[in-house]
């Protein structure tokens, strides 16, 4: 039953967010210790990502900044917290 409960906490939430992370904002893309693991995909992702120059305040609309982020990720190519894809439209969750 354990095992569930920390299968489900891994899912994006429908409020658009990960394990109490809202999945918009200021992102910084670091080496370690990165509050997200993140893999790119181009099929099921958990969640559609646009990058933005400004203005991230939807679902899944992310501008990458060098500092003062709202989350930090780490891009790897496997065992991810979630999966994304890059999108020019229509980004967040089904």
């Amino acid at each position: 039953m354990l095992d569930m409960l920390v299968l489900a906490n891994l899912d994006v939430s429908e409020d658009c967010t990960w394990n109490g992370i809202p999945l918009y904002g200021e992102v910084q893309v670091v080496d370690s210790f990165a509050d997200i693991d993140v893999q790119v995909v181009e099929s099921f992702p958990d969640l559609r990502v646009k990058t933005v120059s400004s203005f991230a305040d939807d679902c899944g609309e992310w501008e990458f900044v060098d500092s003062f982020p709202d989350f930090t990720i780490r891009f790897v190519d496997s065992f991810p917290d979630i999966r994304i894809k890059f999108v020019e439209s229509f980004p967040g969750v089904d």
